[in-house]
């Protein structure tokens, strides 16, 4: 956030503060609504009578139920410290917003730097004409100074002494400018492209595992293979976007609170709450979309795939155990799904060592997430089930599986299928040492703390993993 003009108002008119996407940078309706799914989805189902008495009803009802960790919010701390500096000089500043008043006075209670809270009652929404109406029986006309970002108000503005923005970019100072005269002006400033790093695309490698299957029974080079997994490959991009952002939905106050996370799109506030959930349906959506031009074997491991993902993420990540398993087997449904967009039988070899395999880097992701808690000489993982004394038992069942995955490649160019496929099954020996070598550097850099919270982002940055994956493509190539 920077605040544009530097000229301070020494006005002794009161300055009247609007809160969502004002003094935060997010909408505590919507703040709210997300609270309460947390605690009971069944919520769900009463939320469209609470809204047939009325929006301020259901904020009423959201807030009462709800339990939101206020001090973990984005505020909006150039706007707070003009707050500070215009009470301190005996402007009175009030907190004026279409919250519910619950929230509104813990908002308040928590910043200690509004002498009043005006806001929505269960009966009365105060946004737009209904905020404007009420300064005006307070103060009159241009009686007072107003900080807001809406278009909504417009009205608000109107009836002000003077308009003060919050925004990004220039259209709302365009609108306050209009009908009266502009005051302070605040830009939100982000990080890049908002929308990209919430989807996450650097997340989307872990979708090429659809085209081992092809790649294994030598299909890879058919037109109409690749056209397919290319398709298959889409549908699980869009589908594991929209679950990132479901996820980050369900985890923004952990997310808030977890040193590196907080600056997602979501949890800062750069990205609206309504656009995440719009997003993160449309992609959806879109997913199961393309998929409908795929086999109707793949339709049903997709959905299979979105519900457990979105099962993980909003339940079965906070067991011990449970939540690792569980990783390992959406990377192996990746695989299993690739062989039914070709129409490829997914052998057991390849099942087992992706699970063992998958398993590791699972592993992996949990004890550098350890790692980091114990850095910062915290005990539990928020939002997990896992101390940080779990540290030494995470890393042994990981190596363990990263070497049970060997093993199992290891009998898979030992057995008779190998002899049908390759010319020179012998020289897929190679591929062993090759992985053990991988698996065995990447532990000995999560023991360092030199591993990325998640594996597969790492590698992607890693020379080395990519050496080591040349020369593993290389021995396939060689024994063909």
């Amino acid at each position: 956030m920077e605040k544009v003009s530097s000229d301070f108002n020494k006005s002794q008119l009161p300055l009247c503060v609007d809160l969502d996407g004002t003094v935060i940078r997010s909408d505590l309706l919507f703040e709210s609504f997300l609270s309460v799914l947390r605690a009971n989805i069944l919520y769900l189902f009463l939320m469209p009578f609470w809204l047939l008495r009325g929006k301020a009803h259901l904020k009423k009802r959201l807030a009462q139920h709800s339990n939101l960790r206020i001090d973990l919010l984005p505020f909006n701390q150039e706007l707070l410290s003009y707050v500070r500096q215009c009470g301190e000089a005996g402007q009175k500043t009030l907190l004026v917003t279409a919250s519910d008043r619950e929230l509104a006075l813990q908002v308040a209670d928590h910043l200690s730097l509004f002498d009043e809270v005006l806001a929505s009652d269960g009966e009365r929404n105060l946004k737009g004409l209904n905020k404007a109406k009420l300064l005006v029986e307070r103060f009159g006309e241009k009686g007072y100074e107003y900080v807001g970002n809406d278009r909504a108000d417009r009205e608000v503005w109107r009836q002000a002494a003077k308009a003060h923005v919050v925004e990004s970019g220039g259209a709302i100072s365009k609108i306050a400018s209009q009908v009266a005269p502009l005051g302070e002006r605040f830009e939100w400033k982000t990080r890049g492209a908002v929308l990209i790093r919430a989807i996450r695309p650097h997340q989307w490698v872990k979708n090429f595992l659809l085209f081992i299957p092809a790649i294994m029974a030598h299909r890879i080079m058919e037109f109409s293979v690749i056209i397919d997994l290319l398709t298959g490959f889409i549908c699980f991009c869009a589908c594991a976007s929209s679950v990132y952002l479901t996820n980050d939905l369900f985890d923004l106050e952990v997310d808030r609170a977890h040193q590196s996370k907080r600056r997602r799109p979501l949890a800062a506030g750069e990205l609206l709450i309504l656009h995440g959930i719009l997003m993160a349906l449309l992609l959806l959506s879109s997913a199961f979309l393309i998929a409908s031009f795929l086999p109707a074997q793949f339709i049903m491991i997709l959905g299979i795939y979105f519900s457990l993902t979105l099962g993980y993420s909003v339940i079965f990540k906070r067991f011990v155990a449970l939540d690792i398993v569980l990783l390992a087997g959406l990377y192996t449904i990746r695989v299993f799904a690739g062989g039914l967009a070709v129409d490829v039988v997914v052998s057991k070899w390849l099942l087992g060592f992706s699970m063992f395999f998958f398993l590791s880097l699972a592993c992996m992701k949990r004890f550098s997430e350890l790692y980091s808690l114990r850095q910062q000489s915290q005990i539990d993982t928020p939002g997990r089930g896992y101390r940080a004394e779990d540290l030494i038992q995470v890393s042994s069942f990981g190596s363990a599986s990263g070497y049970l995955a060997v093993l199992v490649l290891a009998l898979y160019v030992s057995s008779p299928e190998v002899a049908v496929l390759y010319s020179s099954p012998t020289v897929l020996w190679m591929v062993c040492p090759v992985l053990l070598y991988w698996i065995t550097r990447i532990w000995f850099l999560a023991q360092r703390g030199q591993m990325h919270e998640d594996p597969v982002v790492f590698a992607i940055k890693d020379k080395t993993s990519y050496l080591t994956g040349v020369l593993c493509l290389l021995f396939i190539l060689l024994a063909i």
